[in-house]
């Protein structure tokens, strides 16, 4: 495995071979992520996994000085799981001069959801990736399906710039107890951490209840936000979506993903569950 920090050097060493399978990160990996490589992996293409950490999509508030950088773990972890090159660029590299150009997705679609209470946050996202897209030029990318808003946005994004790229969605990885793998569960202290469960837990509560009944949603996502709050939860939302846009479902039928956000002392965690 070839770690690169250089585009030229990427784009050389790539100039040879097939477009490549891609798989962006921000680094400090799980199995998550390392499922999402093996998924890449099975395609027979070549492997690109990108490590940076963007600031483009945290607003002043949040984690980005504090988020983890663990470069060298990262690189052994992606040697593992059959990883072909690493691209991780420093910040000069990715954004030499301030990055004027973004890419702003439909409001539609982006300020909802994490969209609403992260303002800008997918702006700095597809402006992020479609850099990654012309440094890498891959074939296929894959996206992982914890990150349910990110995945339809970016696949949007691909699709009307017709870019030739296939992109696709990888399940989420869960632990034993089924909280979602995640580089945030670290900051979860020891308790913390017993609580995190509470959250898949109530998207499963919805998602039963919907689909016994569909008349009953609001009062199934309101139920889960109450039941997050008394165990010491400040959820910012529990929505039943349907799985094409993440707009209100349309027909009884409709196949549907359950989205939840919410914060547990300092930590704040996502989560989803289709049905």
């Amino acid at each position: 495995m070839h770690v690169v920090h250089h585009i030229a050097e990427l784009r050389q060493a790539l100039a040879a071979g097939p477009r490549p399978a891609f798989v962006p990160t921000m680094g400090n990996l799980h199995e998550g992520h390392l499922a999402l490589v093996r998924q890449a992996k099975a395609s027979g293409l070549p492997v690109v996994a990108s490590i940076f950490v963007n600031r483009l999509q945290f607003a002043p508030h949040e984690d980005f000085d504090r988020y983890p950088r663990t470069l060298p773990r990262d690189s052994e972890l992606l040697a593992s799981a059959g990883c072909d090159f690493v691209f991780a660029p420093d910040e000069r590299e990715m954004y030499p001069t301030p990055q004027a150009y973004k890419v702003a997705p439909p409001a539609a679609l982006a300020d909802i959801l994490e969209g609403h209470f992260r303002p800008g946050f997918f702006t700095g996202v597809c402006t992020v990736v479609m850099k990654l897209f012309q440094i890498v030029q891959p074939g296929l990318a894959v996206f992982g399906k914890k990150d349910y808003q990110q995945l339809r946005v970016i696949e949007g994004m691909v699709r009307d710039f017709a870019m030739p790229i296939t992109v696709v969605g990888g399940e989420t990885v869960r632990a034993d107890d089924g909280l979602a793998l995640s580089s945030r569960n670290g900051y979860l202290g020891t308790d913390e951490r017993q609580q995190a469960t509470a959250l898949a837990v109530q998207l499963r509560a919805v998602a039963d209840a919907v689909r016994a009944d569909p008349a009953r949603t609001a009062a199934a996502e309101q139920a889960a936000m109450d039941a997050l709050r008394a165990r010491g939860w400040a959820p910012d939302y529990v929505a039943v979506r349907q799985r094409s846009d993440l707009l209100a479902a349309t027909a009884p039928d409709t196949p549907c993903v359950v989205v939840a956000a919410a914060r547990l002392g300092n930590t704040r965690l996502i989560d989803n569950l289709e049905f």
